[in-house]
C-alpha cells in the first residue's frame, strides 16, 4: 500500500481499544480452617481454579468487562482457603464491526485484566500464609470457543427437545 493510501481521510480507521479505568468490582479471601492449614505438616493441596467473563454495554463505545476468578484450596477434605475476585475494567472500543464487538470485549478485554488479576490473586494468597497461587496464563480465545461451543449445544439441544415436544403434542 502507498504512503498516500495509508493516509487517506476516506478510509475506514482501524478498531482500537484503550481502558479507561480498572478496578476490584468484589473481592474475598477465606482461610476458613486456619492455622490448621498452614501446619507444615498439612495434607498435599489440591486447587481447582474455574474463570468466566463477562461484558455489558456501559455507555457511548464503553464497555464494563469482568473477569471472574474463583479458586478453592482443598487439603484432604478441609477448605485451605478459597479466593473470589471480580476484576473489572472500563474499556473504549472504537471502529469494530458488530461481529467482532463480543470478541473484543470476551477476548481481547480480559487478556489486558489478567495480569492484574493474577498478581491480586498471588499477593493475597501469599499474605494468607499460603504459597502464592500463580495463575497460568488464560487462552481467552480457546476460553470463548469453548463457551460458544457450550452454547450452540445447549440451543441444539433445546431444539431438539422443543421439536420433540411440539411432535408429542400433535398426537
Amino acid at each position: 500500500m502507498s504512503n498516500a493510501a495509508a493516509q487517506d481521510p476516506s478510509a475506514p480507521e482501524a478498531p482500537s481499544i484503550s481502558v479507561s479505568g480498572q478496578y476490584v468490582k468484589d473481592f474475598s479471601f477465606e482461610n476458613p480452617n486456619a492455622p490448621e492449614s498452614l501446619a507444615s505438616d498439612a495434607p498435599q493441596p489440591q486447587i481447582e481454579v474455574n474463570v468466566d467473563v463477562q461484558a455489558r454495554g456501559f455507555r457511548n463505545n464503553m464497555y464494563e468487562v469482568v473477569l471472574r476468578i474463583h479458586g478453592h484450596c482443598r487439603q484432604a477434605e478441609n477448605t485451605a482457603f478459597v479466593v473470589e475476585l471480580d476484576y473489572a475494567g472500563l474499556f473504549v472500543l472504537r471502529n469494530f464491526e458488530q461481529g467482532h464487538l463480543e470478541q473484543a470485549c470476551l477476548i481481547e478485554c480480559p487478556r489486558l485484566l489478567f495480569p492484574f488479576a493474577r498478581t491480586i490473586i498471588a499477593n493475597t494468597t501469599r499474605d494468607g500464609g499460603f504459597p502464592p497461587l500463580l495463575l497460568d496464563p488464560i487462552d481467552f480465545n480457546q476460553l470463548y470457543q469453548r463457551s460458544r461451543a457450550t452454547q450452540a449445544g445447549a440451543g441444539q439441544a433445546a431444539a431438539d427437545q422443543g421439536a420433540t415436544d411440539q411432535g408429542a403434542d400433535e398426537s
